[in-house]
């Protein structure tokens, strides 16, 4: 408690996660605005290097981010919707041939699996079709009724971007005054979260549009169903490092089996994801993140899971960002004096 600067790093954390906590909700359309603003200023940037003047640019980079809202929620998602739609029809269907599938493996390996062993298993995983319908219809009706909130959001949001996006220096001055003067510490937290940061949510964007491109050219190639919404699933599932891609293979199958069955369509089908899944995760993830946040598998699995546990989806789909965020402050922490050892180890560490 006695080095200041380590007292206004604790206090913009414990503020930042109090207002996390206790007032997101009502804030949300203000840190949507900020992350889409955050995300937004690399294109104001390209064109004000162009010599187009910020508010200009500012206005056309919202501009677009309009149209893009608009073209998603009037052509994109009610696509999307009536697919889930027509999955939710079927399936009943798709989960009587799955147990019929399950149920005739005794008889064709009989020295794994005994009939008393498949009953076991086909009642514990048994699955109450019509009460996950109704929960799913329950849900729709919730949606339904925040429809008229998502419209005030569309409007909101972009807006607020636009400011954002044109106001951004004034903004940060602003800002600026309610941090200490002597703030190197903090200087340095948000230098290296700005650099690891802006690289990671501008490179999982790109590569969410890329996999949702690649994987419906894929899917709509092979003849699969519903290859519009498995390619979305499959998009938005990079956000989940390592357990995402992994997770979209059940989907995936299930859909390719109840079209086909056990035909060899179905095998080009796992074929195609599984190397969809190993060009994405060897070829473009080093080309879009080889300069974006340097974290361990191990330390990015642990956040989200540790992320995930306590806030749920949101905090699956920021889990890499806080673990950034935690990374850069323990780095920046004052340590003392270090032993001859620790910093031999650390030396290895780092090499």
């Amino acid at each position: 408690m006695s080095d200041p600067q380590l007292v206004s790093l604790v206090l913009m954390l414990l503020g930042g996660l109090i207002v996390v906590l206790f007032v997101g909700q009502l804030v949300a359309p203000v840190l949507a605005a900020l992350v889409l603003a955050y995300l937004l200023d690399t294109p104001v940037n390209w064109l004000g290097g162009a010599r187009v003047p910020r508010t200009l640019g500012a206005a056309i980079v919202s501009i677009a981010l309009l149209l893009g809202v608009v073209w998603v929620s009037f052509a994109l998602m009610p696509l999307l919707t009536r697919q889930a739609g027509q999955i939710l029809q079927q399936l009943p269907e798709l989960v009587q041939r799955v147990q019929e599938w399950i149920s005739g493996l005794p008889a064709r390996y009989p020295s794994l699996i005994t009939p008393d062993q498949m009953d076991a298993l086909l009642g514990s995983v048994s699955i109450d079709v019509g009460a996950l319908r109704k929960a799913v219809l329950s849900r729709s009706l919730v949606v339904g009724a925040s429809l008229l909130y998502l419209a005030v959001y569309l409007v909101l949001v972009p807006l607020m971007v636009f400011f954002m996006l044109r106001d951004k220096y004034p903004l940060l001055h602003w800002c600026a005054r309610f941090v200490p003067r002597n703030s190197v510490l903090l200087r340095q937290v948000w230098s290296d979260v700005n650099v690891q940061l802006g690289n990671y949510i501008r490179g999982k964007a790109l590569e969410i549009v890329i996999v949702w491109i690649v994987a419906y050219i894929v899917f709509w190639s092979l003849g699969l169903n519903y290859a519009m919404l498995l390619s979305a699933l499959v998009g938005f599932s990079v956000l989940v490092p390592y357990v995402g891609a992994f997770g979209m293979t059940v989907p995936v199958m299930l859909v390719a089996y109840a079209q086909w069955g056990v035909h060899t369509h179905t095998v080009w089908v796992l074929i195609a994801y599984i190397v969809l899944q190993m060009l994405d995760g060897n070829l473009l993830v080093p080309i879009l993140f080889s300069e974006a946040v340097n974290l361990h598998p191990v330390a990015i699995i642990t956040a989200v899971l540790f992320f995930g546990g306590i806030w749920g989806f949101w905090g699956v789909f920021f889990a890499i960002p806080l673990a950034t965020l935690v990374h850069s402050v323990l780095k920046a922490w004052p340590h003392g004096a270090r032993t001859a050892g620790e910093r031999r180890i650390e030396g290895h560490v780092e090499d």
